[in-house]
């Protein structure tokens, strides 16, 4: 074994991996930890889950070298040349000590990352040390396709809304349910995700440390619409979110007044969703701009999924509207909006258009949707 083809011996290969392992395992270590694999942190929760993934690279990449060179160059030292196809190979019986150490390494090494992790998800998971401000639960209900969250308002009301809100630096407990199939609730700024389980309530918390709006998204396929999946979830001050809360439950729980459902999210944050009650905060609202874009308070673009000429969209998985909507009344096409299961067009999958869009859309942005759509596709 002490002479290896071309004149080099076991030690001179061994210390020639050695170099370049390291070279290489250096070189990959920074550029694993240069990448920014993640969006930007605003919990509490994410730099230690960030340190847990740089440990990781930094564990993973000379194990990864290690192997590469060891098969690259017993490729290149012990393949079959021109002559020898009828030899047979040396009859080598092990290394017992290589083996043990290939073993007992790679276990121990294996044993300390799982105790770390296991040490960073319970601490992460804990909950707060009593403090003047407690906690705060939210109840997340994910069905195809859309969020929906419960809070406990003022004296114990419930407050549901479409848009999720949280205080920035409180401690908020995320209590996970789904209606129909498996969906998958993360934030990913909050690095944060857990299962919605039909049948099983699954949760975990987070501390808010960054104002700002943040991405809410399924990570777990659920359906031809999964990709749509999509809310936000807007971190405020302290002081702006309990006016908010405060604001939300009143309306809330105030009678009708002939002007639909107060349970929306946007109004007392100063976005230009839903005002609770069904007032006229909307009544100029710009039914193409909501097609293109969506509203503030969690409706998904319709041109995400449709296309429409007018608002230069192109097809994806719901019906051409240049094909369906012309010569269809306005009462039909508000029809479709609100219950999108009623009526399936021929060749397009059922199941996919979020259903709440009665909920997310005002009157007036409702209203404002119909009317151009009914306009822009008149013949």
């Amino acid at each position: 074994m002490e002479e290896r083809r071309g004149g080099r011996n076991s030690r001179t290969v061994v210390i020639e991996m050695f170099v370049l392992g390291t070279i290489a395992s250096l070189a990959g270590i920074a550029l694993g930890l240069a990448i920014e694999w993640f969006p930007e942190q605003a919990s509490t929760q994410a730099g230690p889950i960030d340190t847990l993934w740089d440990v990781l690279v930094i564990c993973s990449v000379p194990i990864f070298v290690g192997v590469v060179l060891i098969v690259v160059y017993a490729a290149l030292l012990f393949r079959q040349r021109p002559g020898e196809e009828s030899l047979d190979g040396p009859p080598i019986h092990g290394n017992t000590t290589i083996e043990i150490v290939w073993t007992a390494l790679p276990a121990i090494l294996l044993v300390v990352l799982c105790v770390y992790a296991y040490v960073v998800m319970r601490d992460i998971e804990k909950a707060p040390a009593q403090a003047a401000t407690p906690e705060m639960k939210v109840d997340v209900f994910g069905e195809q396709f859309a969020w929906t969250f419960k809070y406990a308002g003022a004296d114990g009301k419930e407050v549901t809304t479409t848009q999720l809100y949280l205080p920035q630096g409180r401690s908020v407990k995320f209590d996970v349910h789904s209606k129909d199939v498996i969906h998958d609730f993360w934030v990913p700024a909050f690095r944060m995700k857990i299962d919605a389980v039909p049948g099983v309530t699954t949760g975990y918390r987070v501390t808010p440390t960054k104002l700002g709006a943040f991405p809410v998204v399924c990570a777990e396929l659920c359906g031809l619409g999964h990709a749509y999946m999509r809310q936000t979830a807007r971190v405020l001050p302290g002081a702006k979110f309990d006016a908010w809360l405060k604001k939300e439950t009143a309306e809330s729980n105030a009678p009708a007044d002939g002007g639909g459902s107060g349970a929306t999210g946007a109004s007392g944050a100063g976005d230009s969703g839903k005002s609770a009650g069904g007032g006229d905060k909307t009544a100029s609202a710009d039914g193409k701009a909501i097609f293109t874009k969506g509203n503030d308070n969690g409706a998904t673009a319709c041109g995400s999924c449709h296309a429409l000429a007018d608002a230069g969209s192109e097809e994806g998985i719901g019906p051409n509207l240049d094909e369906v909507l012309p010569g269809q009344p306005p009462t039909e096409i508000n029809a479709s909006i609100v219950d999108p299961e009623a009526k399936i067009s021929a060749g397009k999958p059922g199941g996919v258009m979020p259903g709440n869009y009665k909920d997310v859309l005002s009157p007036a942005e409702l209203e404002a949707v119909v009317t151009y759509l009914a306009d822009s596709t008149k013949k």
